[in-house]
């Protein structure tokens, strides 16, 4: 059974992007040494990447060439997508898809972006796995990480360590 796992930044103030859309804010740590915590370790484990609709839209709309061709991609919408950047599969039943990426046995999936798409797995009991890079940044506004929807949860703490230039990592189990 695969793991679905999280693996996001978020600013002090517990947003992702910016109130104007940005991510600049993050691009600033781009150099930062996450040691063996670092991005290109992590998505070398990862077989099935899965992103809302939101997240394609801006991964689509950056000048960089598609970065997920290693990997089968997932987008959760219920619009077609025309000229996909990148290879791509779409679905629009969360349920069905939580079923489907269960049933993998190829290796972990991460939930890529936005804290919508990773609620709706949370609420689902279906988010194993959360990895919260905690940038010291106020950003003022912005998409929160996880939008209030009355879900509630305690998950357990793995371990909390403090990185390059002021960051800490937050690792749960849920």
């Amino acid at each position: 059974m695969a793991r679905i796992l999280g693996y996001i930044a978020a600013s002090l103030d517990g947003m992702i992007v910016s109130g104007e859309g940005s991510l600049d804010w993050l691009f600033k740590y781009d150099d930062m040494d996450l040691g063996e915590h670092d991005y290109r370790r992590f998505i070398k484990r990862i077989r099935t990447v899965v992103m809302g609709r939101g997240t394609y839209d801006f991964i689509a709309n950056e000048d960089s060439p598609w970065a997920y061709s290693e990997q089968r991609v997932i987008v959760v919408t219920s619009r077609p997508i025309e000229n996909p950047k990148g290879p791509l599969e779409t679905r629009s039943n969360v349920d069905g898809l939580v079923t489907e990426l269960r049933a993998l046995e190829d290796g972990d999936v991460w939930m890529l972006g936005g804290g919508q798409l990773q609620m709706a797995f949370m609420e689902r009991g279906a988010l194993d796995e959360i990895e919260i890079y905690v940038i010291p940044e106020i950003i003022g506004s912005g998409l929160p990480l996880f939008p209030l929807t009355g879900f509630k949860a305690s998950p357990t703490l793995i371990s909390a360590t403090a990185i390059d230039k002021g960051c800490v990592r937050l690792h749960y189990q849920l």
